[in-house]
């Protein structure tokens, strides 16, 4: 969840484009038809491959397994696959197996090449195209296998069909060898194995079987039925092998959701249906947190955004709910309606379309654009629900008792909130009184540091640059909102005063437009304490201004744990990680060669360095390391904060058991 970067690389990153942008030279003036290139074949994804993946790093990297697995998912949904392999080989490179038709071998009529061939060496060439192959298909780019073709170092593709096994090899998206059989079979389905190019991904090859895993098992949530499983032939992999197989679908996908949580009724209200040959598939929990998880897919791709079928879900959620609660008396013709806000506390569910075009929009490509789904998802659900509620007459009743405590929880924040904004509240004009502000009005370049206690507050307020770093101590640790209610978590005045620092607001009303600060920086003690507290504001962040997490604003500090002094100046500083103690002892050697002896400084908190080495080690954007906090599994995410914050503490229990063999003791 978290990256460690030097500040300095991101300032030298963004300072780089500033000047790539400004500059214009001569030559780059004269432009003209000889300037024209034309790239033959799979170049054109060598030289420019982010336009096809992304980009190079890691995330990148990972995107070439989704493209080739997106192919297998493919022929599950069409029906003819029943199993999916991934496997990391030994040499980190991936194999991918399925047993569906296996890719067409007979040549294809426009590039008179073997059909295997035109799908690996021809952009945009396959069955999702031509609009026979595949009804429904996944894949966010559907540029797939040419593209992994051209990024690998080499690609052998295996296609078993008829009998027969073929075989044909591909180097940097080149054929290396025509397609030739190679023995007789008697299974079906198409193995790629391909080695990524250290060219292309010059950050980083390896593989993350935990990132693999995650998306992995989505998957298998996501398609009811089929098996995915995911091996890993690497050193101290062997324990890495999973399988996956969910008979209960999305269904299944909401219990494991809400699995450390206390849900309210047993199983999950499912639904599915198709209509305009759109499938939609809902499946909702009410557990008795405070919180929503609303996870949405179009095409098993993950719509971060949301998008209109999010959009009809909770139309006809709001609407059914409030429409049964008059029906049946628990509201009163003359009282409000319950918002969707309160008859979406506590809610989980997972809403998944398969459409034959889908439309994406937003920053990320991630939020469904098609209008039309909006009316099929509200029609589709609200007819399921409705006859379940009438159907369970006892859960339905739970369900919108549910929502009244909500509401009453709503209206009781909201005048909160107003007393707050007469006293002293959330308004930029009547920022809190401890906030040390800068003078800097650009939330681009301002950062406001959240430091634990007043002691290293006043050293972080003296040591910092005035211009673009804000402070914002905070006392002890800031309530726990995981177990709050919304009238609550505004009556504790730590975290009212960082709503009130940042500008944004908090809850539906939050808007990161208004973000007065884009570095949002954790500054707490290296020990148990400052871990919890980190942990507790973390879950703040996550449940009540996750868009700041997502938008990648928010930074944990990285404080030296050890000083190496020799007389009385510190030498060097040893931050906090896995090789510290090497490190250490790599220090006394070094500054161990003269008369005068070296000796350990170790600082139990921030306030035991004063505001000079406060600057030079922690806040100085030359010279500090800060870890940026992000959100690549929003399901893993809300799963740990539920078992590591929620009310049960049988999870808890376990997590501590299973990994206590990795705790150190601060002696």
């Amino acid at each position: 969840m978290t990256e460690v970067m030097s500040s300095e690389n991101i300032e030298n990153i963004e300072n780089t484009e500033i000047e790539e942008k400004g500059h214009v030279d001569q030559e780059a003036s004269d432009y003209d038809a000889s300037q024209i290139q034309v790239l033959e074949g799979l170049e054109a994804v060598r030289m420019r491959p982010g336009m096809y993946i992304g980009s190079t790093s890691k995330e990148g990297l990972h995107h070439l397994v989704w493209e080739i697995v997106d192919n297998s998912i493919d022929e599950a949904l069409a029906g003819f696959a029943t199993h999916i392999e991934v496997i990391i080989e030994a040499d980190n490179s991936i194999t991918v197996i399925d047993d569906g038709r296996g890719i067409p071998v007979g040549i294809q009529e426009k590039t008179g090449r073997s059909a295997v061939e035109t799908v690996f060496t021809v952009l945009h060439a396959g069955g999702k195209f031509g609009g026979g192959g595949y009804k429904v298909s996944g894949g966010l780019h559907g540029v797939g296998s040419s593209v992994v073709n051209a990024l690998s170092m080499t690609l052998d593709v295996t296609v078993e069909q008829d009998g027969k096994r073929y075989f044909q090899r591909y180097r940097r998206g080149l054929v290396g060898e025509p397609l030739k059989i190679i023995g007789e079979t008697e299974r079906r389905g198409t193995t790629v194995h391909f080695v990524p190019d250290p060219e292309i991904f010059t950050e980083t090859t390896a593989f993350d079987y935990e990132k693999l895993l995650s998306r992995i098992r989505e998957l298998a949530f996501l398609n009811r039925g089929l098996r995915i499983s995911l091996m890993d032939r690497r050193e101290g992999g062997e324990e890495n092998n999973n399988s996956f197989y969910y008979q209960g679908g999305i269904k299944s996908y909401v219990s494991y959701l809400d699995e450390n949580k206390t849900v309210i009724f047993d199983t999950p209200i499912y639904t599915e249906g198709e209509m305009d040959d759109i499938i939609v598939e809902v499946a909702i929990q009410y557990t008795d947190t405070y919180h929503e998880t609303i996870l949405s897919f179009a095409n098993n791709i993950n719509t971060h955004e949301g998008g209109t079928h999010e959009q009809g879900f909770r139309t006809a959620l709001t609407r059914v709910i409030n429409a049964y609660a008059k029906s049946q008396k628990i509201l009163k013709d003359n009282e409000d309606n319950l918002t969707g806000e309160d008859v979406r506390e506590g809610l989980t569910a997972v809403i998944s379309v398969k459409h034959p075009n889908p439309q994406f929009e937003g920053q990320t490509k991630t939020k469904l654009g098609n209008s039309e789904v909006a009316g099929i998802v509200n029609k589709l659900f609200a007819e399921a629900l409705q006859t379940f509620m009438m159907e369970n007459p006892q859960v339905a009743r739970k369900i919108i008792e549910k929502g009244l405590l909500a509401s009453k929880a709503r209206i009781a924040a909201k005048r909160a909130r107003e007393v707050t904004r007469k006293k002293s509240g959330l308004e930029i004009s009547s920022l809190p009184g401890k906030l040390a502000d800068c003078s800097s009005n650009d939330p681009k370049q301002t950062e406001l540091f959240i430091v634990e206690g007043d002691s290293a507050g006043g050293s972080a307020k003296s040591g910092r640059n005035r211009e673009f770093q804000a402070i914002l101590p905070i006392r002890g640790k800031i309530l726990n909102v995981e177990k709050a209610t919304m009238d609550k978590i505004l009556a504790n005045e730590e975290i009212r005063s960082l709503f009130t620092a940042m500008g944004t607001g908090f809850g539906s009303d939050y808007n990161l437009d208004k973000a007065r600060y884009h570095k949002l920086v954790i500054m707490t003690d290296a020990d148990v304490d400052g871990a919890h507290i980190r942990t507790l504001l973390l879950t703040l962040f996550y449940r009540y201004m996750r868009p700041v997490v997502e938008a990648g604003y928010v930074y944990i500090a990285q404080p030296p744990i050890y000083g190496i002094k020799v007389g009385s100046e510190t030498k060097e500083y040893i931050q906090p990680g896995d090789y510290q103690e090497k490190e250490l002892q790599e220090a006394l050697a070094r500054w161990s060669q003269g008369r005068a002896k070296p000796n350990i400084q170790r600082y139990k908190g921030l306030g035991e360095m004063d505001d000079h080495q406060l600057w030079d080690t922690t806040m100085d954007p030359e010279h500090r390391l800060m870890a940026r906090v992000t959100l690549e599994d929003a399901a893993e995410a809300d799963k740990v904060f539920d078992m590591l914050m929620g009310d049960r503490v049988e999870p808890r229990r376990e997590f501590i058991e299973q990994n206590a063999k990795y705790s150190t003791i601060d002696a």
